[in-house]
Formats: structure tokens, sequence, C-alpha cells
């Protein structure tokens, strides 16, 4: 069940999906440059990007916006749980042309190079109801220089302008949108092989399963049922039950392919 000899619950026992509340990635571990130092570990098995390919990617997605009013952001995975940015605004918000799957390999964040895990992009088609934030202007550059620097770390996606529909009127927002030609890009996997790899993949943050269950239990606190998720998460608790069987309740912390490539997002 354990990912590899990298992976820092190498020594825990397995436990279900019970773990120590290791994994929440911060604001001031981002700030710090604690995703560019985990990668730089990993021995160059994945490029970062660097601050000036950063900053020049920001300017990019900002070149002719009106921040007059802020900047509107579209979360639909762990920034659901876990924004580790400051916002003013959120709203429940649904985009179309786009649904949310789990379609990039991560080898640092809830994988590690011997057994990466899986994470959520933005593919084409379909629908995808999350969560629309609201940057204030007066602090839109440094708080989205965040968020790039936690979603942007290896250009594994293309921040795109969409209009997101919320209860109170469309909004113009920053979806991130996966990257095709990117190498870590996981096309086509069958819903067994994805519910293998989340169910036995651990990384630097923790399993990859709770990043799922993390996942699927907010949305559904905020009245959004992604019936593809939870059946996804049924799989996965099935196969972690299996693998261990004489583990008590599960409990999770509450946190606020293309198969050539072996390896995913941080």
């Amino acid at each position: 069940m354990l990912c590899c000899a990298s992976c820092p619950g190498r020594d825990r026992r397995s436990r279900g999906l019970e773990v120590e509340p290791q994994g929440v990635l911060t604001r001031d571990d981002i700030k710090n440059g604690w995703v560019q130092k985990m990668v730089a570990e990993l021995g160059g098995v994945m490029r970062v990007l660097s601050e000036d390919e950063l900053v020049a990617s920001l300017d990019a997605a900002l070149r002719g916006a009106d921040l007059s009013a802020g900047v509107w952001l579209f979360a639909y995975g762990s920034l659901i749980w876990n924004p580790a940015f400051h916002f003013s605004d959120r709203r429940i918000a649904t985009i179309y042309g786009h649904h949310r799957r789990f379609c990039l390999w991560t080898h640092l964040g809830r994988g590690c190079p011997e057994r990466p895990g899986l994470v959520l992009g933005l593919e084409r088609g379909g629908s995808c109801r999350g969560v629309a934030y609201r940057v204030a202007p007066e602090i839109a550059r440094e708080e989205l220089g965040i968020v790039w620097r936690r979603e942007m770390v290896s250009g594994a996606y293309l921040p795109r302008w969409i209009t997101a529909r919320t209860e109170r009127g469309p909004v113009r927002a920053i979806g991130f949108v996966i990257n095709h030609a990117h190498e870590r890009y996981a096309r086509y996997l069958p819903d067994q092989r994805v519910a293998e790899v989340i169910a036995t993949a651990e990384g630097r943050l923790g399993p990859c399963a709770d990043y799922l269950v993390n996942t699927v239990d907010h949305l559904a606190e905020l009245g959004i049922h992604d019936a593809p998720l939870e059946r996804l998460r049924a799989r996965v608790l099935a196969l972690r039950a299996a693998a261990s069987p004489s583990a008590g309740p599960t409990h999770f912390p509450r946190e606020g392919s293309n198969e050539r490539s072996r390896s995913g997002r941080s």
C-alpha cells in the first residue's frame, strides 16, 4: 500500500485512509518555495518553471484584463478545500466546455517517482461545478503570484479565461486547464486503473486517496454532487479496504494517459 522508499509514509503501517495531519500545503510553504525545493530534491525528474517564466506566464494571463474590480479564479479541486490565498468573495459556479478529470500524474505531492499519483485538471467537454473566488484588486498581483507558484510550477496547466456562471450572474474567471502537450498529461486511463493509482500512491502531502476524498466531501458540503468522482471514491475506498481488511474506521483530516509518463503535479 505504501508508495515507495522515497515517500514520507514509508515507515508507517497502513491504516486504511487514516493519516497523520501532515498534508496541507500552506500559504507560507508556497511563498517560501517549498514546492520548488521538493522538486529539486527529485534530481531533475520534473522540470520547474523559473521565477522569470512564472512572472511571464502571469503577465500574459493578465494582459489586457481589467483588474479594477479584482480577479476571479475558478476552483475545481484542492483549491476548494485548501485555497491558501486571500479572497474577498466566494460563489458556487458552473463552467461549460470543460469537466474535471484525474488527468495529471504527480510524483511529489500525492505520489512519488516509483509510484506516481494522479490529480485533477480541467479536460475538454462537458461542464464542471466548483467555486469561484474573487481576489480584491489591491492584492490581486500578490495573491495570484502565490496561486501561480502552486498551480503553474511545471507548466502542466494552461491558465485560461472562462465564464463561470453563478447565482448572482456570470463572471470571467481564470481556470487551470490541462496542458495536453505536457509530458505528465494522463490520457484515456481506464476507470479501474485510475482507482488503483489513487488507492496506492502517496507523496510528500500524504496519500493520493486523501486528495480525492477531500475533494468529493467538500463538494458535497457545498451541495455539489459529481457522480463520476463519487463512484471513483467508492471504488478507491473498496480497494483500500480490501488491501487493509483489519483497518479501523475510516478517518480523514479536514483540510480547509497516456501511460508513457510516470509522473505528475506537485
